[in-house]
C-alpha cells in the first residue's frame, strides 16, 4: 500500500486520480497512420469535380492562396499538407456528411478532420475582404453597371440584393428558436449582393433565420455606404420585401402604364442573377442546403468561406457541377424566402422619386 501511496505522491484531487488511473488501466492505443489518397493523381478532371465541386485549377489556386497559413511547420507525425487539408474541407462542403465519414474518405480520424476543417474555413474567411468586395473605382463600377445593362437595358445598377436561408442543425440553448425561420427549419438568413456574372460583392452572415430581409439590410454596413454616396448614382435592385429608397429600387406592386409594366419586367430580369447566384452556391456546396453540422461559432466562417470559393470559381470560369441529387434540389427550393410585401405608397413616398424618374424619363423612351 505504501508503494502506491509513494507513486501517487500528494495527489488528492479525484479527477486527477481518475485520469491517472485510466492511463494505468487502459493505456492509449497506438496511433495508426492510414494510407492517404491523392485525388489529383487518381481522378481525372471530371471525377475530381464531381467529388470536390471545384476544378483542379481552382483547387490549386486556393491551396496556393492559403498555404502559408495552414501548412504545418514540420512533417512530424505525418502532418497533413496544405493540399490534403483543403481536399478534406472541400469534401465536407461537397457532402455535408458526418466528420467521421469525411475523415474515412481522406484517411484521417474524426478529431483531425474537425481541426482541419476549422483551420481551412477560417483561413478562407480571413481572405474574404480581398475576394468579396463592392466595386471601388469608377472603372470597376462601370464594368458592373454594363454587365447588368447588358441583361435587359436597366441603367445604373451596381448590384442585385436578396437573402437566402442557410440550413443548420438546432443550435440548442435558450435562444434556439430565434434561428427557426418561417419555413420551420433552423437557419441563418444570409444577405448577399452579386453582379451580373453571379460574383458575390457583399455578404452578411450574422443574422438568425427569424430575422426579416428588410431588417438585415437596415442594419448593414452596405446600407450606410449607399446613404453616404459611396456609389454615386448607382442603385441596388431588391424584391418587394424591401422598402423603395433613392438607392434601392424595388418593383411596383400595381401596374398602370406600359412604361411601368416594362420597368417591372426589366427589373425582374436584371435582378435574376442573385437568385441564380444562391442556386449555384448551394449546388456547388450542398452542405449549405442540407444543413451544416458544426458549432454556431464556425458556421458564419464556413458560409463566408463558401462565398470566397464561389468567387474564385467565377473568376476562373469554373462552372458549377450539375449532378445534384433531389434532396439538395428540394432544400434549395425550400430556402427561397417568400417575403412579406412592403406597402408601396408610391404617390406619397419621397424615396420613390428615383424609381418614378426612371420610369418617366427612361422606360417611357424605350417604348
Amino acid at each position: 500500500m505504501a508503494r502506491y501511496q509513494d507513486f501517487l505522491g500528494d495527489l488528492t484531487d479525484d479527477e486527477d486520480f481518475l485520469e491517472l488511473l485510466d492511463e494505468v488501466m487502459e493505456p492509449r492505443l497506438p496511433r495508426i497512420f492510414r494510407n492517404r489518397i491523392d485525388p489529383f493523381e487518381i481522378y481525372n478532371d471530371k471525377e475530381f469535380k464531381r467529388r470536390y465541386r471545384l476544378s483542379k485549377d481552382v483547387t490549386n489556386f486556393i491551396i496556393n492562396e492559403i498555404s502559408p497559413e495552414i501548412s504545418s511547420q514540420t512533417d512530424r507525425n505525418h502532418a497533413l499538407s496544405a493540399s490534403e487539408q483543403v481536399i478534406i474541407t472541400l469534401r465536407f462542403l461537397a457532402t455535408g456528411a458526418f466528420l467521421k465519414l469525411v475523415g474515412d474518405h481522406s484517411g484521417v480520424d474524426e478529431s483531425t478532420t474537425s481541426r482541419v476543417i476549422t483551420k481551412v474555413i477560417f483561413a478562407l474567411a480571413r481572405i474574404g475582404p480581398q475576394m468579396i468586395q463592392m466595386p471601388r473605382t469608377e472603372a470597376e463600377k462601370s464594368v458592373v453597371r454594363q454587365g447588368f445593362y447588358n441583361i435587359a437595358r436597366f441603367p445604373r445598377c451596381v448590384g442585385a440584393l436578396d437573402c437566402t436561408d442557410i440550413k443548420i442543425l438546432s443550435p440548442g440553448g435558450r435562444d434556439a428558436e430565434v434561428y427557426r425561420n418561417r419555413k420551420s427549419f433552423f437557419s441563418y438568413n444570409v444577405q448577399a449582393i452579386c453582379d451580373a456574372n453571379l460574383k458575390i460583392l457583399d455578404i452578411v452572415t450574422r443574422w438568425p433565420g427569424s430575422a426579416h430581409d428588410s431588417y438585415i439590410f437596415a442594419n448593414s454596413r452596405i446600407k450606410h455606404r449607399f446613404e453616404n454616396g459611396e456609389f454615386g448614382d448607382g442603385v441596388l435592385l431588391g424584391d418587394k420585401g424591401y422598402a423603395v429608397t433613392n438607392y434601392l429600387i424595388t418593383p411596383l406592386r400595381t401596374l398602370v402604364t406600359p412604361a411601368e409594366n416594362l420597368f417591372n419586367q426589366t427589373h425582374i430580369w436584371t435582378r435574376n442573377p442573385i437568385e441564380r447566384c444562391f442556386g449555384v452556391l448551394k449546388r456547388r456546396f450542398p452542405v449549405l442546403a442540407l444543413g451544416i453540422r458544426l458549432k454556431s461559432t464556425k458556421i458564419q466562417a464556413l458560409i463566408v468561406a463558401c462565398a470566397v470559393l464561389h468567387n474564385v470559381a467565377c473568376e476562373l470560369n469554373d462552372e458549377a457541377p450539375d449532378d445534384i441529387n433531389e434532396d439538395v434540389e428540394r432544400e434549395i427550393a425550400a430556402a427561397i424566402i417568400d417575403d412579406d410585401i412592403i406597402e408601396d405608397n408610391r404617390a406619397h413616398n419621397v424615396n420613390n422619386i428615383v424609381r418614378q424618374t426612371l420610369i418617366n424619363q427612361y422606360f417611357e423612351n424605350l417604348l
